[in-house]
């Protein structure tokens, strides 16, 4: 092993006190590729060879500031990926895992894990599905315990077309709880249809909220599951029946909307509450995450679900061409650190 690694690291520390959304153009900026020494694993760490990483919304809000966690000058970014243990505190050295990085990000040849967090991958689990098989799948099955739990037989979910969004889809038609999608663009309706939406709304058409009020009458979604947090959803929340739950988990929209039925969180007994899976994770019957996570790859391997790739870009050349992938409608970005 080598003692230095390429990597993009982060040209900024702390929070930038903004909020501008997922959306990025240019990664200059925020990150710079640079050579940077490995990283040594401590006490209750591993140090992962990496194979592939995700982008995340979250990581493009961590290196702009905008996220729950401070940046960290000079450490490679990037929060999940794949690799092979090479070191460390633990018995999984020259296994192959996914992971969450800590300390020393996935954007890397070389990233540091919390060893309790590691997640043996099937052999038969592809790079892509293993790479983004933490933040996106275990979101999706922590969120559809929260609706089975609210009992409800629907549940509302905006940027639908998202891999998030169709991970969620697919899990609520399976467990018979029929899902509401949505979406900006109406050329998205066919396939979260096919995928088992029960009804797709475009929220950008104009009589987009005459459409919604007969959906709740009829479906009585209680749970309104948000990545974007604009006026839309707000009016959604407040058409939605008595005992609804709006659980933000994401700020796609940069503005901010008007709360104009608060009543209703009081006489209507309605919620408004976020959705970090960090928390979630540290809070939920600890024997639920390793089942979460055989069902997570078992529906990868039979296709139940299935990774949509906008492009996998070679860390080399992430600085001029991940912006491009990012800006690409459909579809999750990679970085392959081997390249």
């Amino acid at each position: 092993m080598t003692e230095k690694m390429n990597a993009l690291v982060q040209l900024h520390e702390g929070y930038a006190g903004t909020q501008t959304g997922p959306d990025i153009s240019d990664l200059s900026p925020f990150l710079a590729y640079r050579q940077v020494v490995i990283p040594a694993p401590a006490k209750g760490q591993a140090l992962v060879k990496v194979d592939m990483a995700a982008v995340n919304p979250s990581d493009i809000h961590f290196i702009k500031g905008e996220y729950g966690q401070p940046r960290v000058l000079g450490s490679p970014a990037g929060f999940e990926g794949v690799g092979e243990v090479v070191s460390g505190d633990t018995p999984l050295v020259g296994q192959r895992v996914s992971f969450f990085a800590s300390g020393s990000g996935a954007w890397a040849e070389y990233a540091l894990a919390d060893a309790s967090n590691l997640v043996p991958c099937r052999p038969d689990l592809s790079d892509v599905d293993a790479a983004g098989q933490l933040v996106n799948p275990l979101t999706a099955i922590a969120m559809i315990d929260l609706v089975k739990d609210s009992g409800a037989e629907s549940f509302i979910l905006n940027a639908a077309g998202s891999q998030l969004g169709k991970l969620l889809i697919a899990l609520g038609r399976d467990e018979g709880i029929k899902p509401i999608a949505v979406v900006r663009r109406s050329e998205q309706t066919a396939v979260l249809k096919t995928l088992g939406a029960a009804e797709v709304i475009v929220s950008t058409e104009p009589d987009a909220m005459a459409l919604v009020r007969p959906m709740m009458k009829a479906l009585k979604p209680r749970v309104l599951l948000d990545a974007v947090g604009d006026q839309f959803t707000a009016d959604m929340f407040f058409a939605m029946p008595n005992n609804a739950r709006w659980v933000n988990y994401g700020k796609l929209s940069a503005d901010a909307p008007a709360l104009g039925q608060l009543a209703q969180l009081i006489f209507q007994n309605k919620r408004i509450e976020g959705f970090w899976l960090s928390r979630w994770m540290k809070e939920v019957d600890p024997a639920r995450i390793p089942q979460a996570f055989v069902t997570i790859q078992d529906r990868f391997v039979t296709q139940k679900w299935v990774t949509d790739v906008a492009g996998i870009v070679p860390l080399s050349k992430a600085m001029d061409a991940l912006a491009g992938v990012l800006a690409k409608p459909d579809g999750k970005a990679f970085i392959d650190p081997r390249q």
